[in-house]
């Protein structure tokens, strides 16, 4: 089928994988939940989603091996790649939470836990307007303020240069990052109605414009 792309979505044991795969189905592109590292090499587009915390996560992907396969796609190969919830905060440097662990090293910033502010609850969870300052490509069409899911109690701390778009929640958290090819949502799209499914089209069509 013309343009029909491959979209790998990384299983490495930590949520909300159907999910992911049930809305990018939605998008008629070829979805496939993968664990086996060998199958990452011929992806045109890789989603590494993930609900939990980061030492454990961090520790399953080393387990599966499938930390070089991703590194040598997304760096190397420069597949697209984008990280979700737990998925974003896997391509810092480190996280502190549980202990120091390090990252993908995808974008350089660090993991910290969201310090308390009266009045605000962690985890931080439900729907919070995210203020765009870079369109393309992944709010390409979408308003500005548009609300978006959220399930965290840790934010990723990186240079302005990284930041696509961030939230308030009684402080500014980075919503949003990309590197090049690499790209990070703190909020679940899958679980953002019209507005999500949207960013996810947005994120297909970068994969298909890589493939030109």
């Amino acid at each position: 089928m013309e343009n029909l792309i491959n979209i790998k979505i990384i299983d490495y044991g930590m949520g909300n994988i159907q999910s992911v795969k049930n809305a990018f189905e939605l998008l008629n592109g070829k979805v496939e939940i993968i664990s086996d590292p060998s199958n990452i090499k011929n992806a045109d587009g890789i989603i590494l989603p993930g609900v939990g915390a980061f030492s454990n996560a961090i520790k399953n992907l080393k387990e599966r091996k499938l930390i070089e396969p991703l590194k040598e796609a997304v760096i190397d190969q420069k597949v697209p790649l984008l990280g979700i919830c737990l998925g974003m905060q896997l391509l810092a440097d480190n996280s502190e939470e549980g202990g120091d662990n390090e990252g993908l090293s995808f974008i350089a910033g660090k993991i910290c836990k969201i310090p308390h502010m009266e009045g605000y609850r962690l985890p931080h969870v439900g729907w919070n307007d995210v203020a765009v300052k870079k369109k393309e490509p992944l709010f390409r069409n979408i308003i500005d303020k548009g609300s978006f899911y959220f399930v965290h109690s840790y934010r990723f701390e990186c240079d302005d240069e990284f930041v696509v778009a961030t939230t308030n929640y009684g402080q500014s958290i980075n919503a949003v990052v990309r590197k090049e090819n690499v790209f990070g949502v703190q909020f679940h799209p899958e679980r953002s109605q019209r507005k999500g499914l949207h960013l996810l089209s947005n994120f297909v069509n970068y994969i298909k414009g890589t493939k030109v």
